[in-house]
């Protein structure tokens, strides 16, 4: 593989840039070698600054379930261009947005859109601490809610490869009011709020964690989160920033059957621009300013672009059998991933359209202390050996992978082919 551009192109970013990348998983530290610069994308594919082609399972991580430049978010999103790039003052796009996320999801009345995920939790957890007037936020072991210096604890995603359990420059007392337990723990969590309960404001969780690569919740564990939160008068919190609109039109919550009191979303619904939101039951979201006293503002939150881009995914994905098509393709991908796996010491955990492959001698990934036993040498010659092949996944054992629309039958058994060599 000839990629001596992409690798001149790292050096000269890193003279000018932090590790060459603004956002740490980009830099490829896991897989060992300098990361590609790509120029375009289309459909399933990415191309690289020296004409190499690879079938995308990282579709920029998870946010492009339509493919990459598709055209229908382009038209939408080019028609608002000529309009105008921002305002500063509201549109009918954002109410349109607005109204048909609360049509698809139920357990949220309303809405406010900020400009990133990290954003969306930052303050959906102010929200949940001004409505219950408490201040402990709980949290899982390699869930990964953003930047946020509070929620730093035990997270996942990059900072799986740091040494220690949260970043520096985050003062220990900042964190005194997190608790991080671990994922699918019942117990963990009945000792926490036996001890704190009366000063938890909110459970925290990804429904399904794609942050420390796909983990699946135990039968029940998401009931008994909705329970024990119901009984102590804390808020449940889902934090669908990959999950919402991935797994099906109503997200994990819908997937299984569960209203959490607040939900935050990303990715899928800016259509690749940037955009978050938070949204949940119309009393907590009434307190929000200028109805109430809870303040969150952005200049760029409900841009334009982003809005224009995210109706047009949600049109897409709201169409007859798009989730039946799409899901029943990747149901029929991973199964044939797991039995290429299963006897070279290969794990994988897979929902919907998410997947990831894990390296060890467990059957099942089920928490952070897992991931953290896995062979990530493997993972790395694995990763490598796709790589020269045409396959990009997400450059992380600690992330997940995704499938699009475009990924046709055809496109995934190339995949397979050359998981089958790679493995």
């Amino acid at each position: 593989m000839n990629d001596k551009k992409s690798r001149q192109a790292y050096q000269e970013a890193c003279k000018y840039i932090p590790g060459g990348v603004n956002s740490p998983v980009r830099a490829f530290r896991s897989i060992g070698r300098p990361p590609l610069f790509i120029k375009k994308a289309a459909g399933p594919y990415i191309t690289d600054i020296d004409d190499n082609s690879y079938i995308d399972h990282c579709l920029s991580w998870g946010v492009h379930i339509l493919g990459h430049n598709n055209p229908a978010i382009n038209k939408q999103a080019e028609a608002a261009l000529i309009r105008g790039i921002s305002y500063g003052a509201p549109t009918v796009a954002e109410t349109e947005l607005a109204r048909r996320i609360i049509n698809a999801v139920p357990s949220i009345e309303k809405i406010r859109f900020v400009n990133s995920g990290t954003e969306a939790v930052m303050s959906a957890l102010r929200l949940a601490r001004a409505f219950t007037r408490r201040k402990i936020i709980v949290k899982f072991d390699g869930c990964y809610h953003g930047h946020a210096d509070y929620l730093l604890l035990n997270g996942g995603s990059g900072l799986n490869e740091l040494k220690q359990s949260y970043s520096a420059g985050v003062p220990p007392e900042i964190l005194q009011q997190t608790l991080s337990v671990p994922f699918n723990d019942q117990t963990a969590v009945r000792k926490v709020f036996a001890k704190h309960g009366k000063k938890i404001a909110a459970i925290i969780v990804e429904p399904v964690p794609a942050n420390m690569g796909v983990i699946l919740p135990h039968p029940g564990f998401l009931q008994f989160l909705r329970d024990i939160t119901s009984q102590n008068n804390s808020l449940l919190i889902f934090d669908e920033v990959i999950t919402g609109f991935r797994l099906q039109i109503d997200g994990a919550q819908g997937y299984f059957g569960i209203n959490p009191d607040l939900t935050c979303l990303g990715k899928i619904i800016g259509g690749g621009f940037p955009t978050g939101a938070f949204g949940g039951k119309r009393e907590i979201m009434d307190l929000l300013a200028p109805d109430g006293p809870v303040y969150q503002a952005g200049t760029l939150s409900g841009n334009p672009l982003a809005m224009s881009a995210g109706i047009a995914v949600l049109k897409e994905v709201s169409k007859k059998d798009f989730y039946k098509k799409l899901n029943g393709l990747a149901n029929d991908f991973t199964r044939e991933l797991k039995a290429l796996s299963r006897n070279r010491g290969g794990t994988v955990n897979a929902l919907g359209s998410m997947f990831s492959l894990f390296f060890s001698a467990k059957e099942i990934i089920t928490n952070q202390a897992d991931l953290q036993k896995c062979n990530n040498t493997k993972f790395r010659i694995f990763y490598q050996g796709l790589l020269a092949a045409g396959i990009y996944l997400s450059p992380s054992p600690y992330e997940a992978n995704f499938l699009s629309s475009k990924h046709s039958p055809e496109i995934l058994h190339q995949t397979l082919s050359m998981v089958k060599i790679a493995i």
